[in-house]
């Protein structure tokens, strides 16, 4: 059985929370075929929260769990007429990977959640994030449905977070949000 880190027993540890944990790492099976084949591996996604309210993105890797900063003491609902006076953000999936022998992004799907702060209520549709999610780690591209002042933003912290990734992409991606 694997250890992981944050389980150890550490003599000078602290109060302080690690951002540690890894959903799926390696080979969860170990090769014995049996409960948990066909288990994927996130291993490589990470979600990055669009705002375009504040006109910023960052990443929140707590969204893989429904965690983000956004997404806490909210309740979600999937009617989303009754959060007509909520923000709108996007959560987008991305994935790095390899193609043609050199690291980038992948696959990009963005999924969309309204909050309003105000009643605790959010709208979100969970099978569409699941759908987004499958999408962007098979290397598709869905930011189409994408407000566009939102894509711009995306694009914009994609091409300055990891240049050398931005510059290995699909030009598609690019296209898509607008960026070159």
């Amino acid at each position: 059985m694997k250890e992981f880190d944050q389980f150890k027993k550490d003599s000078d540890s602290s109060d302080k929370k690690k951002n540690q944990f890894t959903i799926i790492k390696d080979d969860a099976t170990d090769g014995h075929g049996g409960y948990g084949v066909g288990s994927i591996s996130l291993e490589n996604m990470t979600p990055v929260i669009v705002d375009p309210n504040e006109e910023e993105a960052y990443v929140d890797m707590g969204a893989l769990h429904a965690r983000s900063k956004v997404e806490k003491r909210i309740k979600f609902i999937t009617d989303r007429d009754m959060v007509a006076n909520g923000l709108q953000y996007w959560i987008a999936w991305v994935t790095v990977d390899y193609r043609g022998g050199n690291p980038c992004y992948y696959g990009v799907a963005a999924s969309e959640i309204v909050v309003d702060r105000s009643i605790k209520r959010g709208y979100k549709l969970m099978p569409q994030h699941v759908n987004h999610m499958d999408k962007s780690l098979k290397g598709r591209f869905v930011v189409e449905h994408v407000d566009e002042k939102s894509r711009k933003i995306l694009g914009e912290y994609l091409r300055e977070f990891k240049p050398e990734l931005w510059e290995n992409t699909a030009q598609e991606l690019k296209d898509a949000l607008g960026v070159s």
